[in-house]
């Protein structure tokens, strides 16, 4: 399997390449524009040339022969040693022609009936020459014209320009790998602090996650990488920093009900007993194994809803009657804490009744615990224009605001002395209410000050339950 180049050689590459294509189109554009000024210079002499040729043609229309017109040529030339010149009629006869010179005849007569002056240019034994044909009317005999053609040897413009050509590639080549290694030198450079970022990240281990990027001292692109890298990295501190305690937590939690369980279980079997006490012992144990049990469903719960939660069911829940209900069975223990019990409002779900069921009964449940006594639990149904709202008011020793954040982590307990002694308070409830009301597509937030703690549940109102309340 091939592996791809490096960043820093593909952005050489790129640049490279970038480089000489941007020096190549320089390249022909400077050779295009040297041309045409040769192209320009060369028509600028020939039209001058032209003009003298027309006129000695001129004065030689009027000679009796051949041989006369030829001499008026000849000696009219003297001292433009350099320029080719050939007169000729329409059919292509012949007037006059520079000696040494094969002319192309039939391009040039094809040439002359276009709008003159034409340029034309052509290769005769190696040689390369740029000529300008025109077409003179003949003063004395109207009805035939003649065809002029002046040229000039360009063989010298063609050695410069492929010399020229030749240093330039060479120019181009040798500029484009220059540029190549600047952008090499450069790209390492840009790409340094990645390689630092590499460095610090390898560093990190499940017993450093603090280490951290730098993020002052690198480019501002790369500084947001850096910046999302250390956030990453506090998340999975703090997500390894809550695995350990949740183990730490779990295996807490499980070693107290199996030492009990164990120590009864060893002083029971050594020695004999009567029945009562054997009685006595297993129903200590049930306790014990009842506590085990709840704990071990929560835990399965917790771990389901991690890979997301799916409601056994849905139906319409009145939550006011499902808080009053719970009221009932939260009376006894109220009366006996002095706590008064109170609800406000009316609204409607649509979700599982056991589950919000059971999100009623640990936000009250909780509530009981750290309720003060002589005092009231609130429960509040408010509706809005697209959501349910449920809150949940005690009065009570407030939660300081550095474990609110926490509080719906598992196993996690702000105050592990505010429990009043039950059996419950593992830290698995508000975990589980979270899980429960995420699953409805809800959310839920706490709120603690000296006046109270309220826990402010909001469920998405159906289309269903709009149409009917509306």
């Amino acid at each position: 399997m091939n592996r791809e180049l490096p960043l820093i050689w593909r952005l050489t590459g790129l640049y490279t390449l970038v480089s000489g294509l941007v020096l190549l189109g320089l390249s022909v554009v400077i050779v295009l524009s040297i041309e045409q000024h040769f192209m320009g210079q060369d028509k600028e002499i020939l039209q001058g040339k032209i003009q003298l040729v027309s006129k000695l043609a001129s004065e030689g229309e009027g000679v009796n022969t051949l041989e006369e017109f030829t001499d008026k040529l000849t000696s009219g030339l003297i001292g433009h040693k350099d320029l080719l010149v050939l007169v000729m009629r329409e059919n292509g006869e012949s007037l006059y022609s520079s000696r040494g010179v094969e002319f192309p005849v039939n391009n040039i007569r094809e040439k002359s009936h276009l709008i003159s002056p034409h340029t034309i240019t052509w290769n005769a034994e190696g040689q390369f020459y740029r000529g300008l044909v025109v077409t003179k009317d003949i003063s004395t005999q109207p009805e035939q014209r003649i065809i002029i053609l002046t040229a000039l040897n360009i063989n010298h413009h063609d050695i410069f320009m492929s010399r020229f050509q030749g240093a330039l590639l060479l120019y181009v080549v040798i500029a484009a790998l220059i540029s190549g290694f600047l952008g090499w030198l450069a790209a390492k450079r840009g790409l340094l602090p990645l390689y630092q970022m590499k460095n610090s990240a390898s560093v990190v281990t499940a017993n450093q996650l603090n280490k951290r990027m730098s993020v002052e001292s690198v480019p501002v692109e790369i500084a947001e990488l850096a910046s999302a890298l250390n956030q990453m990295l506090e998340r999975l501190e703090g997500a390894f920093r809550r695995l350990s305690e949740f183990s730490s937590d779990i295996a807490h939690e499980l070693r107290t009900p199996v030492s009990n369980l164990m120590t009864q279980t060893q002083v029971v079997l050594s020695l004999p007993r009567d029945v009562r006490t054997y009685q006595a012992t297993l129903a200590s144990n049930a306790e014990e194994y009842e506590r085990l049990s709840r704990m071990i469903s929560d835990m399965l719960f917790l771990a389901k809803a991690d890979h997301g939660l799916t409601l056994p069911s849905k139906e319409i829940i009145e939550l006011d009657k499902e808080v009053a209900d719970l009221f009932e069975f939260y009376d006894a223990l109220a009366e006996d804490h002095e706590i008064s019990l109170r609800l406000k409002g009316e609204g409607r779900i649509k979700g599982d009744r056991l589950m919000i069921r059971r999100v009623i009964n640990n936000l009250l449940s909780n509530a009981m615990r750290h309720t003060s006594a002589n005092s009231a639990i609130e429960v509040r149904i408010e509706l809005s224009d697209e959501s349910v709202i449920l809150i949940v008011n005690n009065v009570g020793v407030p939660i300081p605001e550095e474990h609110i954040p926490h509080l719906f982590e598992r196993f996690y307990q702000a105050d592990k002395n505010r429990v009043k002694g039950d059996s419950e308070g593992a830290g698995l409830g508000l975990a589980i209410t979270r899980a429960i009301v995420v699953a409805h597509n809800g959310e839920i937030s706490v709120t603690s000050t000296v006046e109270g703690t309220s826990f402010r549940v909001v469920f998405p109102k159906t289309d269903y339950l709009n149409r009917e309340t509306g």
